[in-house]
């Protein structure tokens, strides 16, 4: 679907690459973080790749897999993964007036395409739902820019979890899971470093827990959110300032 070459072709269709590369760090990063998961769990390879490629739903494969795991019952599985994923109902059912109008092959593609992030910048582009008097022209930006946003995804996610999937028996399991997920705010906080306002409340963020990693039950992590507050707080009246002098 997101390699048609009438979508291609449209300027929509790279507005939505562009707005969802703009989050692709924290996608693979998560994605990352999902492939070591599923192998540190215990599946193999050839068992992590295909749930990767036909499941393709993180928050429902980090649910499953301790259940899967730990042998419980396939009812179960399915039980929690799908109660994991109902919030894709919701989704569906205001992207349907978007999609009736196209072949159901490409209908099917789309819900299978469809993630959190490309859904919200989605409805966020297009909060109204076309009517039978709405432009085809219009109809092909919509489903263009969709085609982008959720390709990029796509692309994010898949190619950081086989990483990930590659990668896990390189890492020494006494790491553990948490490794996985610093990888993953890693990827979350270099992809909010969106001004250097926040790079500067990022850097000085990491230096004060750092400094103040001796303090007990973890004080330095509040330390640091309070120094990078302060000082951030203090630049934008220090800005606001010069603008208004």
């Amino acid at each position: 679907m997101f390699f048609k070459p009438a979508y291609i072709r449209h300027p929509d269709y790279w507005a939505g690459v562009r707005d969802l590369a703009s989050v692709a760090t924290g996608i693979g990063a998560w994605g990352l973080m999902t492939g070591v998961a599923m192998v540190k769990s215990g599946m193999s390879v050839v068992e992590a790749v295909a749930m990767t490629l036909f499941v393709f739903a993180g928050s429902a494969q980090l649910a499953a897999m301790p259940l899967i795991a730990a042998g419980a019952p396939l009812w179960v599985i399915l039980a929690t993964a799908f109660c994991v994923n109902l919030r894709f109902v919701v989704f569906s059912a205001h992207l349907r007036p978007y999609v009736m109008h196209l072949p159901l092959r490409e209908r099917l593609v789309v819900g299978y395409l469809t993630a959190d992030l490309s859904y919200v910048f989605f409805a966020k582009r297009y909060p109204h739902a076309p009517q039978t008097h709405t432009p085809p022209g219009d109809l092909l930006a919509q489903q263009a820019y969709l085609a982008g946003s959720t390709g990029i995804n796509w692309l994010s996610w898949m190619s950081a979890s086989m990483v990930g999937i590659a990668l896990a028996n390189a890492i020494p399991t006494e790491w553990g899971l948490g490794f996985a997920g610093i990888l993953a705010l890693l990827g979350v906080m270099l992809s909010l470093a969106s001004s250097p306002l926040r790079i500067v409340a990022m850097a000085v963020s990491g230096a004060a827990a750092v400094v103040a990693w001796s303090l007990p039950l973890k004080l330095n992590i509040v330390v640091a959110i309070a120094v990078a507050v302060g000082l951030s707080l203090l630049i934008d009246r220090q800005r606001e300032g010069a603008r208004h002098g």
